[in-house]
């Protein structure tokens, strides 16, 4: 498995419509590919609006299955390109039985799985208990082409136990797609992710969306990045108003440096936990 692993990250506006919405993306994983990336995440529904910013039932038909027509569609791309692909995705399990989803897609085309967000608002802009129920798969890692990589999914991100659970489980790389608007969120986008990947000891990606919406006064503030295990942002994070696709060299090196240096993992006590697991 190769030391540096050169990820990607894309950071969008809404386009108006799904089919170009996708297109558009599909244009970035060309990008990506093209600057020798091998590994990319989207953000959080990526092919739609953020439409939790109201509460009505004609959004529904933005869900599908996983997989199905949108993740079968990358699959094609992925293996074209030779790219491992996280897409956050609208998945309809069956009719009224919906999730907020990422399938993970190798670089050979196979799709690998999906998580499924497992905390999910209920605030004003972020109506998500209307869309969505909780996710029920646990804290999936999946064996890449890149190595071992998980995903939790925007206000998943507020809560440290899945943080762990991804370490626990092997992960290398956490990608963390969202929609995040400005004045909400902004005081904790550049503190919570870096201080999990301190905690955690992995590398993480963080994706936001840009831009405001016709279906709310959202404004979402972009500025996506990666950080790694020292806290560090690698490289520049992104504009916090354009579209920008983030191409980025991780050393995945540093983590066994961290790892010598702080032994976390060792030091936990999970024997003291139990008050934390009822609720």
């Amino acid at each position: 498995m190769a030391e540096v692993v050169r990820a990607a990250l894309v950071q969008a506006a809404w386009t108006g419509d799904q089919e170009s919405m996708t297109k558009a993306h599909e244009d970035y994983a060309r990008q990506a590919a093209a600057a020798g990336a091998q590994v990319i995440c989207f953000q959080e529904l990526f092919y739609g609006p953020y439409f939790c910013q109201l509460q009505d039932p004609k959004f529904y038909e933005y869900a599908e299955s996983v997989p199905g027509p949108t993740v079968e569609r990358f699959q094609a791309l992925a293996a074209e390109l030779g790219l491992v692909m996280v897409l956050p995705v609208y998945e309809q399990e069956q009719p009224g039985v919906l999730y907020n989803t990422a399938a993970v897609i190798d670089a050979d085309g196979k799709y690998l799985g999906k998580y499924r967000k497992n905390h999910i608002p209920q605030v004003k802009g972020f109506w998500e208990k209307f869309y969505f129920r909780p996710g029920n798969l646990g804290y999936p890692v999946f064996d890449t082409a890149v190595g071992r990589i998980g995903v939790y999914i925007c206000y998943d991100r507020h809560f440290p136990e899945g943080w762990r659970a991804l370490g626990l489980a092997g992960a290398k790389i956490v990608f963390n797609p969202s929609a995040t608007s400005r004045g909400l969120s902004s005081y904790l986008w550049k503190l919570e992710q870096p201080a999990s990947a301190v905690a955690n000891e992995y590398f993480i990606g963080a994706i936001n969306r840009v831009g405001v919406e016709e279906f709310g006064d959202n404004d979402f503030y972009g500025t996506s990045y990666f950080v790694d295990p020292e806290g560090k942002f690698v490289g520049e994070v992104g504009h916090d108003h354009d579209p920008e696709l983030i191409v980025r060299d991780l050393d995945l090196s540093l983590l066994d440096t961290v790892r010598d240096r702080w032994q976390f993992y060792r030091d936990r006590r999970p024997d003291s936990y139990g008050d934390l697991t009822k609720p």
